[in-house]
């Protein structure tokens, strides 16, 4: 019985739900955006064949995974202040083998990610592959704890899940595989720079509120989190501005949507995403206490969700 729970208290130390999350959103880039781009142009499939794409994904996932943990590692005193009823390192996971957990993920990770980045004579992948695990580890141990940077670098990494599929399109060495595929990689970055830019601005107002949640032991810990160094009425503002930035996004879509007769289900798809940013607006302006603020988090990722699926309306 014990097993048991240390089992199901590891896969909440990696956050499963947030790797299925991931998987998902680079299946379907991949295979109704990626592979689609390429046959319309009526090209081979992409670089990234199938076994590769299952390379990198698994290294993807290997990756996050271990972001989490050394998350939670460096967080236990604040966690258990914040979430106390949350916690697995030190309850059911001991530190050394949450550790050695992260070692072996970060690893196996960059290991698979050197195999693709070799077959397809592509090291930028394992250069910001590599460069996410550092991220990763310095964002635990000092930038998470810092005003605005670490929120930044978590954006930046939820937008590499995306990005990542177009880096490994690409071959800097060779000219004119560039010129020759260059509608397609003109139109994948367009794609690219939508789902990116997306996943990025609502990871920032995400962060913020996460910040708003667990100020109560970031305080007490001496974190220099926006809300603690700002207050909490300017970092609410700070969220607003994001969110209606991501409002004005979305009304360009959907005008452009009907300007050029797009099928009907995108522009009730806008429509849907501005419904629920007005109540996340809403909701953040009125929020006041913890509950509130993990009330909130859990829409910020409803929503993110309506955005990944959005990617089959392209079928």
């Amino acid at each position: 019985m014990v097993v048991v729970h240390k089992i199901g208290a590891f896969f909440r130390l990696i956050r499963y739900p947030n790797l299925i999350f991931i998987a998902l959103t680079q299946c379907l880039f991949y295979f109704f955006i990626v592979i689609p781009t390429y046959k319309d142009a009526n090209h081979d499939l992409p670089r990234l064949g199938y076994y590769n794409f299952s390379l990198l994904l698994i290294a993807s996932l290997a990756i996050a995974a271990a972001g989490y943990i050394i998350n939670d590692y460096f967080d236990m005193d604040i966690d258990n202040v914040n979430k106390p009823d949350k916690l697995v390192i030190g309850k059911w996971i001991n530190r050394r083998w949450a550790m050695l957990f992260h070692m072996l993920l970060s690893l196996f990770g960059l290991f698979l990610t050197a195999l693709v980045a070799m077959q397809i004579n592509n090291l930028l992948l394992l250069a910001f592959n590599f460069l996410s695990v550092v991220l990763l580890l310095f964002y635990s141990t000092t930038f998470k704890k810092k005003l605005l940077i670490g929120n930044v670098i978590i954006s930046l990494l939820t937008a590499w899940v995306v990005g990542v599929l177009f880096v490994a399109e690409l071959n800097i060495a060779d000219v004119i595989y560039m010129r020759q595929l260059q509608v397609v990689l003109e139109k994948l970055y367009k794609y690219t720079a939508v789902y990116a830019g997306f996943a990025f601005m609502v990871t920032l107002v995400r962060e913020v509120v996460k910040d708003l949640e667990d100020i109560i032991g970031d305080r007490k810990y001496g974190c220099t989190t926006m809300p603690i160094v700002w207050g909490i009425k300017p970092s609410k503002i700070y969220a607003g501005i994001w969110i209606v930035v991501l409002v004005g996004l979305l009304l360009s879509i959907f005008f452009y949507s009907i300007l050029n007769e797009w099928f009907w289900l995108k522009s009730l798809l806008s429509i849907l995403l501005l419904f629920f940013l007005v109540v996340i607006l809403i909701n953040v302006k009125k929020a006041a206490t913890s509950k509130d603020y993990a009330s909130i988090s859990k829409q910020i990722k409803l929503l993110m969700l309506i955005g990944i699926l959005s990617i089959l309306l392209f079928i």
